[in-house]
């Protein structure tokens, strides 16, 4: 094989492994809000296309921006369910009005975050990505069903097939390795869709509607409105998110036997904040680094910054090209159920991971996860335990991810951050 060959089937592997997390989001997030299909079809396009800029932004390394590490960048998983819930209730602008304001906080932060990191050791950042993993299994489990309202909602043809393309996600995971196991969740997708082909299930009139390229255009579903209950939201997932990049930085770091400096990580933080800021002015996403890829980058040995730009231009590329993003829209709910409950669960696991690694540290790490994912869970299922509270306090506790996010700062702040008495007696 070529170099050049070779080149593109290894940036090309690095598409592949991303793609089923950079699509899945457009598609959750547009079916939650009620997208038309040729709403969902610019959804997904813009996604991909800001993929690739992010990346590209990223893997660049100048004086402003940029780690210069073969990092990919995706919208942040994260991200999804306080979407759904900004979306649902202030509309889909209140979205792109918070996540613009969420990427300019992490530019403007980018060079003092190492000091505001210590407001999210691992309880907390572990709580609130265990509180949003937690969240998002009901999204999961209406679309198993065939989706909320749907007239054939929870039929044996839905629950076969969303069960079925779980079944088939789970033994590709098991009986395969390397990049076919990286990709288990695409797979998936692809064979579910085949399957709901022949039952009758798939719609292809948004492909056949679809055109071959478009032109991206800014404020595409309107100009953003600012809620301060979303955009206190949004900042929360994107210093989530940044706690998870760096963490990927110095992983991706120790790969390449490079030494991260904070002058590398500050680049890192900015870029990532342009890349969020640009996609709420797109009406993209958040994004933040794809650990799947580092993983794909462990398993290859590849280590080239250029296989990477490679990927990020073929993402560009594949954005501009609305026809091939239709064909994600016509997944049918059930199988992109039985897909969601692997993602959201991985996302409930990846937060369990990060706990149990503390848990054990002190009774007082056990009595912040115990309250914030307690508090976090039941303001999701009960809402209207808070609708007496003056609308100034609702900002903070009309959203289960919210309330639970800021009961772990606030308990992190009381017990391992203020002086403890029974601390202070033992050193006496």
């Amino acid at each position: 094989m070529s170099n050049p060959l070779k080149s593109t089937a290894l940036g090309l592997q690095h598409v592949l492994a991303m793609y089923a997390g950079a699509v899945l989001v457009p598609l959750i997030v547009g079916n939650a809000l009620g997208l038309t299909s040729t709403q969902l079809t610019y959804l997904v396009s813009i996604d991909i296309l800001m993929c690739g800029i992010a990346t590209i932004l990223q893997i660049m390394n100048n004086r402003f921006f940029g780690i210069g590490l073969p990092v990919v960048l995706g919208c942040s998983f994260t991200a999804v369910g306080p979407m759904i819930a900004i979306g649902t209730e202030s509309g889909i602008s209140a979205i792109y009005g918070a996540i613009i304001v969420s990427g300019l906080f992490v530019i403007v932060i980018s060079r003092f975050f190492g000091m505001l990191v210590r407001f999210f050791p691992p309880v907390v950042t572990g709580s609130v990505v265990t509180i949003i993993g937690i969240t998002l299994i009901p999204v999961a489990i209406n679309n198993m069903g065939g989706g909320q309202g749907a007239s054939d909602f929870g039929s044996l043809s839905n629950i076969a097939l969303s069960f079925g393309t779980l079944l088939f996600i789970l033994l590709v995971f098991k009986f395969s390795t390397g990049f076919m196991r990286a990709i288990s969740i695409l797979l998936g997708l692809v064979v579910g869709t085949v399957v709901a082909t022949f039952m009758g299930k798939v719609d292809f009139s948004a492909v056949r509607d679809a055109a071959y390229f478009h032109m991206v255009e800014p404020f595409y579903f309107g100009m953003p409105t600012f809620e301060w209950s979303a955009i206190f939201i949004m900042i929360l997932v994107a210093m989530v998110s940044l706690v998870e990049s760096t963490g990927v930085y110095f992983a991706l770091g120790d790969i390449c036997e490079r030494d991260i400096k904070r002058k590398d990580l500050e680049k890192g933080y900015r870029a990532e904040g342009i890349a969020v800021l640009l996609g709420g002015i797109f009406n993209a996403f958040p994004y933040t680094t794809f650990s799947q890829n580092v993983g794909l980058i462990q398993m290859s040995g590849v280590r080239s910054r250029k296989i990477i730009l490679i990927a990020g231009i073929m993402l560009v590329t594949l954005g501009f090209v609305p026809k091939i993003a239709a064909f994600t829209t016509i997944i049918p709910n059930a199988v992109l159920g039985g897909a969601m409950i692997a993602m959201f669960g991985m996302v409930v696991s990846q937060g369990i991971k990060m706990l149990s690694k503390i848990i054990t540290d002190s009774q007082e790490n056990s009595m912040i996860i115990a309250c914030a994912i307690g508090i976090g869970l039941g303001v999701t299922v009960v809402p209207e335990l808070f609708a007496q509270f003056p609308s100034d306090l609702k900002i903070l506790t009309s959203n289960g991810i919210v309330a639970g996010s800021v009961t772990a700062i606030v308990l992190n702040i009381l017990f391992n951050m203020l002086p403890s008495r029974k601390k202070k007696f033992k050193t006496e």
